[in-house]
């Protein structure tokens, strides 16, 4: 892994580039949604540790979880992406995450255990697409919640 250990650093700094072409006002709007959901999924990586459901033979520091680059890199940033565009139009949201999702889950995962990042240990890929599918309903509920807080403090 130590070879490939360029492409954790461009999975985690990539996403970050597209900043300025979200906006501003864009990423504050939806910005809080994206990181309770990465809160979200350090606690469920911690728990997902313990029951093996995946296993990440590559780390980044001692105590740091191993996904943290994926978390806080395009699930972060591509979390704010897709809420920008389809928020709103739950059906959209719904089937670009279920596209989304099923990529990372049967082609991504392929591509990351032949480069060493991670493997699936007690979870299959479909069991995976399910735990994605909660993660998709959390993150659209979070921002109903802080969409209507926002709207609140903006006309403040």
């Amino acid at each position: 892994m130590k070879k490939n250990t360029w492409i954790v650093i461009l999975m985690a700094v990539l996403p970050w580039l597209s900043i300025p072409l979200i906006g501003k006002n864009t990423f504050k709007k939806y910005g809080l949604a994206a990181f309770t959901m990465s809160t979200y999924l350090v606690l469920e990586g911690r728990f997902a540790e313990k029951r093996k459901w995946w296993w990440f033979p590559y780390n980044v520091k001692p105590n740091v979880l191993a996904e943290f680059p994926l978390i806080f890199g395009p699930f972060f940033i591509g979390s704010v992406w897709i809420l920008r565009y389809t928020f709103g139009k739950f059906k959209i949201y719904f089937l670009v995450n279920l596209i989304i999702d099923s990529l990372f889950t049967y082609i991504g995962m392929d591509f990351f255990k032949k480069i060493g990042y991670v493997t699936l240990v007690r979870l299959t890929k479909f069991q995976l697409s399910v735990v994605f599918l909660i993660k998709t309903f959390i993150l659209y509920g979070s921002q109903l919640l802080y969409g209507s807080l926002y709207q609140r403090f903006k006309r403040s």
